[in-house]
């Protein structure tokens, strides 16, 4: 039995930048699956939007916002989001956070900070660093900035197991270390800050932790999800025999890159004004569509980058220096070769229902994050607002968390998790979770019907027959990617519209009044 004041379940950047405030006054324990470095947030390449131009750009930013999620917006989250997300980066840039800027001149002076531009944004307000390595930039400064506060503890290789709730109030969790050890840590409240669950598909820009297991403990725990139907699909993710689903960044498309089909032609005209620039949803559905004649390709071979400031300048590996390595492996070039790509799950505007300071359904309970769900993104997430998404809801819910949670001593008792009778051998579980994966990608992915939807559902209630057994990292992953499944496909099926994300073959067109669809306790409902 381990007591902090408060346990953090996650450490990409919303899980970081609570555990921050919350270490002002009290004791945390931040917990995380993996290594340190490696969450969603260390993935991000594009960038990090933020309005720091002043009110019209704040306004302008927040229009962005409602306009990309298609009605589903809610207005006071994205308020808050573009209003406070300018302070929040100057914060990062205070710790350290090296983004790129233009020269220096020759007076010494350092140069203004880069800023590009993406799809559905009516400006250039997107920070980059590296490149496109924005979020490893990011990752590493937060860490380097809470490997000074000495009331903070980093635990590394720990999976959560289940929540501990106690008289209707989450009081801590059970975690399994990285030997295999049950550990139950008990705390005054606890953040969900465990990222997005793309391995439930196939096909995803996503690493190997994001398998939703805030999300699935918290509905296990009895808190209310919201609008899980709503996967966003990167529109470009290299796709080659044999090779990752590797994340072709917006910003690409931002520098002028352009999409065309196996004729050779430009197609994005026939689906949107905004062209390559269109919401993601919009572009995701076009190379779908496209795709079914032929491959897809990224072509940057008409595009000079100026990344120097020089006249004339063209260096897309200097500005895209990730992608331009990853893609040497299979002896591309941008700039020179077509780039095959099609979309992967990469992002879920759904997650534990919150209200803008973090608050769950569940007392002692809060969340931040692709974990959480405000209504930020509505039905479709606004380009690179996810980084700044954790940057400012998760100090919102730290700050709530200190002024909501009485830090008396915790009652000793705690109910802990036992293993189910046996244990399910590695290769089944792989097996198991290989025909969840492969039955989302096909029923219940980018393009959704009835038919398609109620065969997903058959399909789960026959692997919920057959669960992996045992407390192993897998098999707690396998149940979490179970639950996750449920909560998707039961939402899309539900929601006899097309919005956003979500695309219903058979119910093409978006119902007049926008409502959010909210899952607990096994009941489905739709509200405004």
């Amino acid at each position: 039995m381990e007591r902090f004041d408060f346990l953090v379940i996650g450490a990409g950047i919303a899980g970081l930048s609570a555990a921050i405030r919350l270490a002002e006054t009290s004791t945390v324990l931040v917990v995380t699956k993996e290594e340190l470095a490696e969450s969603n947030t260390a993935y991000a390449q594009g960038g990090i939007a933020v309005a720091m131009g002043g009110e019209e750009d704040v306004a302008l930013h927040l229009e962005d916002t409602m306009a990309a999620g298609d009605g589903l917006v809610n207005r006071e989250a994205a308020a808050v989001l573009v209003t406070k997300g300018p302070k929040r980066v100057e914060e990062l840039l205070e710790w350290g956070t090296a983004f790129d800027r233009y020269p220096t001149d020759k007076n010494g002076v350092e140069g203004e900070l880069m800023r590009t531009r993406e799809g559905a944004h009516s400006l250039s307000r997107i920070l980059h660093a590296n490149g496109d390595a924005t979020g490893k930039e990011i990752a590493v400064s937060l860490l380097r900035h809470v490997r000074e506060i000495p009331s903070i503890e980093l635990m590394e290789w720990a999976t959560s197991v289940d929540l501990l709730v106690e008289g209707g109030r989450v009081v801590g969790a059970t975690l399994l270390d990285g030997e295999g050890g049950l550990r139950v840590v008990r705390a005054g409240a606890v953040l969900l800050a465990s990222g997005g669950a793309g391995q439930v598909y196939s096909d995803t820009t996503n690493p190997a932790v994001a398998t939703g297991d805030g999300i699935a403990m918290a509905y296990r725990a009895g808190a209310a999800v919201s609008d899980m139907e709503f996967y966003q699909f990167h529109p470009t993710a290299f796709i080659e025999p044999g090779a990752p689903r590797f994340l072709l960044s917006e910003a690409l498309r931002g520098e002028g890159a352009t999409l065309v089909n196996a004729k050779g032609e430009r197609f994005m005209e026939r689906y949107h004004p905004l062209l390559e620039l269109a919401p993601r949803d919009v572009v995701a559905r076009a190379i779908t569509r496209e795709g079914m004649d032929g491959p897809v390709y990224l072509d940057m071979r008409h595009v000079a980058l100026n990344p120097t400031g020089s006249p004339g300048a063209t260096d897309l590996q200097r500005r895209f220096p990730g992608i331009s390595k990853f893609l040497a492996k299979y002896r591309l070039e941008l700039g020179r070769d077509l780039v095959p790509v099609r979309p992967a799950a990469h992002y879920l505007m759904g997650g534990v229902k919150t209200d803008v300071q973090g608050r769950t359904t569940l007392p002692g309970l809060y969340a931040a994050g692709e974990a959480a769900c405000t209504g930020v993104h509505g039905a479709n997430r606004l380009a690179s607002n996810s980084l700044l998404e954790g940057l400012v809801f998760g100090p919102l819910a730290a700050e709530t968390m200190v002024a909501e949670t009485s830090l008396a001593e915790l009652d000793a008792s705690a109910s802990v998790v036992a293993s189910s009778g046996g244990v399910t051998p590695e290769a089944a579980t792989e097996r198991w979770i290989k025909e969840l994966r492969d039955l989302m990608w096909k029923y219940a992915g980018l393009l959704r019907d009835k038919a398609g939807l109620e065969q997903a559902k058959r399909g789960l209630d026959a692997l919920g027959t057959a669960m992996p057994k045992g407390l192993t990292r897998r098999a707690v992953e396998a149940r979490n990617l179970h639950v996750v499944a449920e909560l998707i496909v039961t939402s899309a099926l539900g929601r006899e519209e097309s919005r956003g994300a979500h695309f219903r073959n058979d119910f093409p067109l978006r119902d007049k009044v926008a409502k959010h669809s909210v899952m607990q306790n096994g009941r489905l409902e739709f509200v405004a």
